[in-house]
């Protein structure tokens, strides 16, 4: 996969770009042959538009089919982006530094500089929700999906990983690197050889609910012991940024 690829999309868009990556199972280091393309960034609106009476377009969206790939294109205004940033998002943490860049600017490396003031220990509560969240989707559905369990074991071991080092690191691959957790590899073998829908052996399930909840006990440890800030400590770096972003 190359990144510059996606440049059409970027040449169309209708608002300068702060930056574009690739998100989603590409990032995570598990796509399978049918799996779309999620790209996600940050744009700027005009000063005029933000300030006039008319709703400003916070997020856009485009998805469509182009030579054969699936493309979901999302950003948010830089506002907003900014915002999630400040609320212990990990899906923005994510974005703005996952290294598969297909559009960058000086702001762009100026704002991952800055965001390492946004990380927090309290980044440890949306991990653990968006594991509850997959793993719930994970034990719902009858066939025991793949995917919703990869999740599970990414999202936990990227928290556990934050937590600990104040590195976003979102590919399970290179986190398995560090964490050498059993049947891993496996997983991942089967998801990226197979469908989005390949699904996992009845007999194995009673050992990832055990690693599920061993996983979630050492991330709220990793919480309680991390040297992270309780809170954001770059609001001004943010808003000077903005506002500059703005005034170009």
């Amino acid at each position: 996969m190359n990144p510059q690829q996606f440049q059409p999309e970027v040449a169309q868009y209708p608002y300068p770009l702060l930056f574009v990556t690739i998100s989603g199972a590409h990032l995570y280091g598990f796509p399978s042959q049918n799996s779309d393309y999620d790209l996600r960034g940050a744009h700027i609106l005009p000063a005029d538009e933000v300030l006039g009476l008319h709703r400003p377009r916070e997020t856009i969206e485009v998805s469509g089919v182009r030579e054969g790939l699936d493309i979901d294109l999302v950003t948010h205004d830089v506002y907003k982006f900014f915002r999630l940033l400040l609320k212990k998002n990990g899906y923005v943490l994510e974005q703005l530094y996952s290294p598969l860049v297909v559009h960058t600017t000086p702001e762009h490396q100026e704002l991952k500089h800055i965001a390492a003031g946004c990380i927090t220990r309290h980044h440890h509560h949306h991990y653990a929700g968006f594991a509850r969240t997959q793993w719930e989707l994970f034990e719902k559905s009858g066939a025991r999906q793949i995917k919703p369990l990869l999740y599970v074991y990414r999202v936990l071991l990227t928290g556990i990983h934050l937590m600990q080092t104040g590195e976003v690191q979102a590919n399970l691959r290179t986190l398995n690197e560090r964490f050498r957790l059993p049947r891993i590899s496996d997983l991942l073998a089967q998801k990226t050889s197979g469908t989005e829908q390949a699904c996992l052996a009845a007999a194995d399930l009673d050992f990832h609910r055990a690693e599920f909840d061993r996983l979630c006990a050492q991330l709220a440890k990793a919480a309680e012991r991390s040297t992270l800030p309780a809170a954001p400590t770059n609001l001004n770096a943010l808003s000077d940024l903005l506002v500059r972003l703005r005034r170009r």
